[in-house]
């Protein structure tokens, strides 16, 4: 078991959970009245009075999604290059120790899911590998960058850690941002999570998003596994190093995802349950405390869910996703994915659904030009 760090202070949440906790119908209403949010307000927002103004929380959400991003919705999907992992993240279906053939995409593979892709009319791709091993390595990942940019507007990745060169690099090829849940704030959770490998790190993940940013990276996406550890201190520590990251990367464009844990291999039961009616308390608090940051949500959620979000706080969605090694072109051949996704839709099903509640499925915001 590793020794739990200690929290930087610059994140600890400890500070504003009284008020999380303990906040009166008063400190709620004044929090939905201000238009400077501090941490204590967002803390006012997840309190157990606040629900009972959810309405409001909504109606408010609603007009400030609207004003900052109108009535679009961003698409995106994500391409799963390797499912190879040296970490034994107790939640994860890719953990080292699950019994699963193992794959990763060679170089005709990955350009035949990318042109998938493209046909199926995305032009933001997001990238993902397990952590960082022989099997896909730094070289493996810039590879994939250098191809994908040749064929999308816009390219993320959700990887593992790396240094400002690195990151640097990819930037210097067509990569675009970066998204890097820590997965919880907690450190004592997070030191019995992850039972071994690199993820064990705790600080080189935290800040690996401003390493991103510093290396030329314009977008950080960051998140927190909801079930993991307590909600409402983790979404305070994930406002906390939100606000930090605005405040020393200011022309950087910030996302938040909102992922609650999904039935996987292995079997992992959350500590916590987070239900519907806290992840819309959630994200309205997002919403109403950040007005202008993009808030996403996944194909986790169900499809009533991901309806009735769309447009108050959720600006941008994945849709058509597979969470397998190889499954646009190369469907026949996944293998179970790193956990079970909820809303299987394809894309002119969802884009329907959207054009009926009177939104606009944005499939390009970018222009490589900008790179």
């Amino acid at each position: 078991m590793v020794t739990p760090p200690s929290i930087p202070e610059w994140l600890d949440p400890s500070p504003w959970l009284p008020r999380a906790r303990n906040a009166g119908g008063r400190m709620v209403s004044n929090a939905l009245a201000t238009e400077s949010a501090t941490p204590a307000d967002f803390a006012a927002l997840l309190s157990p009075v606040a629900p009972t103004l959810l309405e409001s929380m909504a109606r408010q959400a609603q007009s400030l999604t609207r004003r900052h991003f109108g009535r679009t919705i961003s698409l995106y999907a994500p391409l799963y290059l390797s499912d190879y992992c040296g970490s034994g993240c107790a939640y994860c279906g890719f953990a080292a120790d699950r019994p699963r053939r193992r794959r990763r995409l060679e170089t005709d593979e990955m350009i035949a899911e990318m042109d998938t892709m493209k046909a199926m009319g995305f032009d933001e791709i997001l990238l993902l590998t397990g952590e960082r091993n022989p099997k896909a390595d730094f070289d493996y990942l810039r590879q994939a960058v250098a191809l994908a940019a040749e064929r999308f507007h816009l390219v993320t990745i959700e990887t593992f850690p790396m240094t400002v060169e690195e990151y640097r690099e990819l930037a210097q090829i067509g990569c675009t941002g970066l998204t890097l849940y820590q997965e919880t704030y907690d450190p004592e959770v997070y030191a019995r999570l992850h039972r071994w490998g690199p993820k064990q790190n705790y600080m080189d993940r935290v800040e690996s998003p401003a390493r991103a940013l510093s290396g030329g990276l314009r977008t950080a996406g960051l998140g927190i596994l909801l079930g993991l550890a307590d909600p409402v201190a983790d979404a305070i520590a994930l406002y906390r190093h939100i606000d930090y990251l605005r405040k020393n990367f200011w022309q950087a464009g910030i996302s938040v995802s909102f992922p609650r844990i999904r039935p996987q291999q292995g079997g992992f039961m959350p500590a916590f349950t987070v239900d519907d009616r806290f992840l819309a308390q959630l994200i309205f608090a997002f919403r109403l405390c950040m007005p202008d940051v993009t808030l996403t949500l996944s194909t986790r959620e169900s499809a009533a869910f991901r309806d009735g979000m769309a447009g108050i706080g959720i600006c941008k969605m994945s849709i058509a996703s597979k969470t397998t090694v190889g499954g646009y072109h190369y469907e026949s051949l996944a293998e179970n994915g790193q956990f079970i996704i909820s809303d299987n839709r394809d894309m002119a099903t969802f884009c329907a659904m959207l054009h009926r509640l009177g939104f606009e499925p944005v499939l390009k915001n970018w222009d490589s030009v900008f790179r």
